[in-house]
């Protein structure tokens, strides 16, 4: 089975120089082709002293019904620079791409050659089996302003039509177009090009087409076309010695003047299992009467049954403080010829470092797929930032074990950026003195800065950092959280768009003055009855209570450990149990932000 085709050019630089050809397009399944073309030449330009091209030259398409037109390719060259849009019944098309060579002729100097190519897939789907009539091709400023061509004999012009098409009866074939433009001539009479990575597995029909341009029939001396040593012909149409004679194989004509639509059996010509075949083509001896060929295009049908396992829509989730990743991605059989096998081998990179390892579940279809979800641990040494790469067929060494059609689309790559384990951002502490028995108030979004709230999107608050992690026991009502423990620590998860942050607050009532009652009733009821001050935020007070009645005379000092109870312990009352009233305090605090408060305080029996 055909993998790849390199063609390899060996050029005698300094007389000319040429676009190589090379791969085009590749088709795999129930394919085959069939051309069409003519010539814009009157006759031979080599036996005849003609210069001047016809304006138009037609083809008749005369594909069977049954075949289903896959793509269409319009080829056209000529002497000269080139003419990039011409007509088919009347129709303008464009050339897609255009190539040129030139050779470096002794008496005259360069003459220039071209060759373009055009996309017209839709133009012959719709249209089918009818006469095509090309024209609007003119290279006549060529000819008039380089008399070289029409004096050594290179004024030429044609152009082709290749149709791939698809038919459910055809063996699996591998089809493959190369395009380029190269040239043999006296300077180098013979080329080598090296078909590669071969896989024949039956060579039944297997054929290879050409389509080449200023081939004289005339010219064939020491004229030849070989692969793997062997020459190939088809006489009468193409003798083994006049491969390029101005012939068409698909019409069995010979009157196309200075182009070549040849196609070959080579089924004799390769052996199953081989790997790689040469193709050699000559034209003279460098020093007798040559020929001027220019290759355009080179194609190839072998019959073969291959897979070819590609790695398709790959996506890459990260989770936030994590290094685990996340993959969907598809494991295809597209392209191919033959099943991919089950457990067909599949390696996960990070950068050059295998991280993971899978495999297919079951056997690919020709033209299916099968979809995988998995999950792998990146590994500490890895950065950050970097390359996973997914390859299909690779046993975790770069080994593959399944043969395919194309060995160089295994593999598919994301760039992945873990996100860093979140920042943890202590904030000031947050203190209130809104209390009900003993129970503070807090809003929490009022802890959160004017630049936190512009920094995150979201924010969830929690009670631990267990919870916050879990996200779970999610705190709710926070604009009116209560609490009774001091300090408390609360954790805010901060969403950006990538990943969150940690912000802790802190809730303390530390600058809170204290809680004095308005009034006692010292009867031993267990309530009241004593003067209750209450440092709800310093579990140590330090202070000093001074009582005076109504009159303002001093009648008890008291400390933290000396509560009033509605007796004097100053005066000419020390002892004695005061009177109903109203009476004036005044503590002074030596640990509090409030040194001295003062008020009244009703004293009742």
């Amino acid at each position: 089975m055909l993998k790849k085709l390199f063609f390899l050019f060996f050029l005698y630089t300094g007389v000319f120089y040429a676009q190589e050809i090379s791969s085009f397009q590749q088709y795999n399944g129930r394919y085959d082709y069939i051309a069409i073309g003519n010539t814009l030449n009157p006759a031979e330009n080599n036996s005849n002293t003609f210069c001047q091209l016809l304006s138009s030259s037609s083809a008749t398409l005369n594909l069977d019904p049954t075949n289903e037109i896959i793509a269409a390719y319009l080829f056209w060259a000529g002497s000269g620079m080139g003419d990039s849009s011409i007509s088919i019944n009347g129709i303008n098309f464009d050339a897609d791409n255009t190539y040129n060579v030139t050779y470096d002729e002794p008496t005259y100097g360069e003459l220039l050659y071209f060759a373009s190519i055009a996309d017209i897939t839709e133009f012959i789907t719709t249209n089918g089996n009818i006469n095509y009539e090309f024209s609007d091709l003119d290279i006549s400023e060529t000819l008039i302003n380089n008399p070289g061509h029409c004096a050594r004999g290179t004024n030429f012009a044609g152009w082709s039509i290749y149709i791939i098409y698809k038919n459910d009866n055809l063996p699996l074939n591998q089809v493959n177009l190369f395009v380029g433009l190269d040239i043999i001539n006296r300077f180098v009479p013979e080329k080598e090009i090296i078909i590669d990575n071969l896989n024949v597995l039956d060579n039944q029909d297997a054929k290879i087409g050409f389509l080449a341009w200023e081939g004289d029939n005339s010219l064939n001396y020491l004229e030849s076309l070989q692969i793997n040593g062997n020459i190939l012909s088809n006489p009468p149409l193409n003798n083994a010695d006049n491969a390029f004679n101005g012939t068409n194989s698909f019409t069995n004509s010979s009157n196309l003047y200075n182009m070549d639509l040849d196609v070959y059996n080579i089924e004799n010509n390769i052996n199953i299992g081989d790997t790689e075949a040469t193709i050699k083509l000559t034209t003279g001896d460098g020093i007798n009467q040559t020929d001027l060929i220019i290759l355009n295009n080179i194609i190839t049908v072998l019959n073969s049954q291959v897979p070819d396992a590609s790695v398709e829509n790959l996506n890459v989730d990260v989770a936030c403080n994590s290094r685990e990743v996340s993959l969907i991605y598809d494991i295809t059989n597209f392209n191919s010829t033959e099943a991919l096998p089950a457990q067909t081998a599949i390696a996960i990179y990070a950068n050059s470092t295998l991280i993971g390892q899978s495999q297919t579940f079951n056997s690919i279809d020709i033209g299916d797929f099968e979809t995988h979800q998995e999950t792998y641990i990146v590994p500490d040494q890895i950065p950050l930032d970097f390359t996973l790469t997914v390859v299909v067929d690779d046993d975790g060494a770069g080994n593959g074990n399944v043969l395919e059609i194309l060995e160089t689309n295994n593999s598919a790559q994301d760039n992945v950026v873990l996100f860093p384990a979140p920042m943890i951002i202590p904030l000031d502490l947050f203190e209130t003195c809104i209390e009900t028995t003993n129970v503070y108030y807090f809003n929490l979004e009022d802890a959160l800065t004017t630049t936190i709230q512009n920094s995150y999107l979201s924010f969830s608050y929690f009670e631990s950092l267990e919870d916050l992690n879990l996200q779970q026991n999610e705190i709710l009502n926070i604009t009116n959280y209560s609490s009774q423990f001091f300090p408390e620590v609360i954790y805010v998860l901060a969403e950006n768009t990538s990943c969150f942050d940690i912000i802790t607050i802190t809730l303390q009532i530390d600058n809170c003055p204290p809680f004095v009652s308005t009034g006692i009733s010292p009867n031993n009821d267990g309530l009241n009855d004593i003067l209750n001050i209450n440092f709800y935020s310093n579990n140590n007070p330090v202070y000093d209570l001074y009582i005076y009645n109504r009159y303002g005379t001093l009648t008890f000092i008291g400390s933290q450990n000396q509560p009033w109870d509605g007796t004097s312990n100053r005066g000419i009352n020390k002892g004695e149990i005061l009177p109903v009233g109203t009476y004036y305090y005044v503590l002074n605090v030596n640990n509090g932000p409030e040194k001295q408060l003062t008020g009244w305080v009703y004293l009742n029996r």
